[in-house]
C-alpha cells in the first residue's frame, strides 16, 4: 500500500474540512492556531511533503533556503500569494497554489458592509446605545453619509472588485467608476455598468467613496499615500479589504483627524496582527480583524480547494490553481 503524504496546515481549518483531509493524507496541523515561526516554517519543509500555508506565514527566500526540502506543494489557504517569494520556491522545485474564485462574494459582500457601517455611524451607534448613551431621537444624533446613489470608485478590478460594482449599482444605484492597469474594454464596461478612468488621480477626484481590490507589489504597495489621500473628495470614505500594505496608515489617521476624509473602513493591516494605535483611537474608523473571507461556507470551500490542489498535484497531474 502507498504511505499517505504528510501535509502540515500552518492554522487550524474548519473541523468538517480536517477531517476530509484525514481521510486522505497523513495530516499535522498547528494545534495552538498562533502564526508559525520562521524555524517553524523551515522544519515544516524537512519533514512534510505538503505545506498548506495562509496569509500569516511569511516564505520569503530566507525561509525557502532549505537544503533538499521534503515539502514539493506549498498549497496556500488563501487566494493571495505575496507573502511567498515565488523565484525562491521555483528555484527549491516547490510548486505553488492558491484558492481563486470561492472567496469572491463573500469579500464582496463584507466591502458594502464596511461602506455601509463606515457611512452610517453603525458601530459608533451600536457602542454608545450599549453604554447608555443614548436619550432617544433627535435630529442631530450620529448624522452619517448616504450611500445609495454616490460615486463609488475602485482601485482594482478582478473577480472581487467586479462583485462589488454589481452590488453597488445594481442594488445601490451607485455610479461606479474603476481603474485598473488591465482595464475592461469600452463594450464590457458599458456592459458592467461602469466608467473606466485613466488614471489612479481622476478616480480619487471624482468618487465619495474609494475602495481597494488589487494585489500588493511593488508597484502597489504604499499607493494611497499623502498625496493620493488630499487628492481625494473633502468628505470622501475609504475601504480597504484587500492588503494593509496598499495604504500609508499614518496619512490616513492624518487626513481623519484633520477631517478632509470622513471615514474609513478596514479589515486589512499593513502588519497583521498590529493595528496603529493612531487608527483605533479615532471613532470613524470601522476596524476589523480580516474577515474577507469569514464564512463557515466560504473557509470551507477554501479548504476543499487546497485539498483539490493537492489531490491533482500527488496524482502525479497539474494542480488547477498553480501559480508557481
Amino acid at each position: 500500500m502507498k504511505p499517505r503524504a504528510r501535509i502540515l496546515l500552518s492554522r487550524r481549518w474548519p473541523k468538517r474540512v480536517e477531517s476530509i483531509l484525514d481521510e486522505d493524507y497523513e495530516v499535522w496541523s498547528n494545534a495552538r492556531d498562533h502564526a508559525m515561526s520562521a524555524a517553524a516554517m523551515r522544519q515544516a519543509l524537512r519533514r512534510a511533503d505538503g505545506f498548506c500555508p495562509t496569509v500569516t506565514d511569511r516564505l520569503d527566500s530566507d525561509v525557502l533556503r532549505v537544503p533538499s526540502p521534503r515539502t514539493r506543494i506549498l498549497a496556500n489557504f488563501g487566494v493571495g500569494f505575496e507573502h511567498i517569494d515565488l523565484d525562491a520556491a521555483r528555484r527549491s522545485g516547490i510548486v505553488v497554489t492558491n484558492t481563486p474564485d470561492v472567496l469572491t462574494d463573500c469579500t464582496a459582500d463584507l466591502a458594502m458592509a464596511l461602506m455601509l457601517a463606515a457611512a452610517r455611524g453603525v458601530v459608533s451607534g451600536d457602542r454608545r446605545l450599549k453604554a447608555g448613551d443614548w436619550a432617544g431621537w433627535r435630529p442631530t444624533h450620529i448624522p452619517g453619509v448616504r450611500v445609495s446613489g454616490k460615486t463609488l470608485g475602485l482601485v482594482g478590478f478582478g473577480r472581487i472588485g467586479r462583485a462589488v460594482a454589481q452590488r453597488a449599482g445594481q442594488g445601490f444605484g451607485m455610479r461606479v467608476r474603476v481603474f485598473d492597469p488591465r482595464p475592461p474594454s469600452d463594450e464590457e464596461a458599458r456592459g458592467l455598468g461602469v466608467e473606466v478612468c485613466a488614471g489612479l488621480d481622476e478616480l480619487l477626484e471624482t468618487s465619495d467613496f474609494v475602495s481597494l481590490h488589487c494585489p500588493v507589489t511593488p508597484e502597489t504597495e504604499g499607493m494611497i499615500g499623502e498625496p493620493q489621500l488630499a487628492r481625494m473628495r473633502p468628505g470622501a470614505i475609504l475601504i480597504n479589504t484587500a492588503r494593509g500594505a496598499l495604504v500609508d496608515e499614518h496619512a490616513l489617521a492624518r487626513a481623519l483627524r484633520s477631517e478632509r476624509l470622513a471615514a474609513a473602513g478596514l479589515d486589512v493591516y499593513a502588519r497583521e496582527p498590529e493595528v496603529p494605535a493612531e487608527l483605533k483611537e479615532i471613532g470613524r474608523v470601522v476596524l476589523l480583524p480580516h474577515l474577507g473571507s469569514a464564512t463557515r461556507e466560504t473557509r470551507e470551500a477554501m479548504g476543499m480547494r487546497v485539498k483539490e490542489n493537492l489531490d491533482r498535484f500527488f496524482a502525479g497531474e497539474e494542480p488547477p490553481d498553480r501559480v508557481a
